[in-house]
């Protein structure tokens, strides 16, 4: 068994706990973040500012020009 091999080895190890790791902080994000565009919904008006409509965007899988405040606000009442 050569040095490469081990390196790589230790390599892939290291990667896999990273993932795992950094999967379990994003989980939480996405939640944290989930609840603050929730609640920014619900205090603004349509048309929202562009942070918003940039989440919605990626969220509703479709360009923010095309969201209508009826989609916005049954993706929220779902959850």
């Amino acid at each position: 068994m050569g040095a490469r091999r081990i390196r790589r080895d230790q390599r892939q190890y290291d990667m896999k706990m990273s993932r795992i790791n950094n999967g379990h902080v994003k989980v939480a994000e996405r939640e944290r973040r989930f609840d603050r565009m929730k609640k920014l919904v619900s205090s603004a008006k349509f048309p929202y500012i562009p942070s918003i409509m940039s989440y919605l965007s990626a969220e509703l899988g479709k360009p923010s020009h095309r969201i209508t405040e009826a989609e916005v606000h049954e993706h929220f009442k779902k959850a």
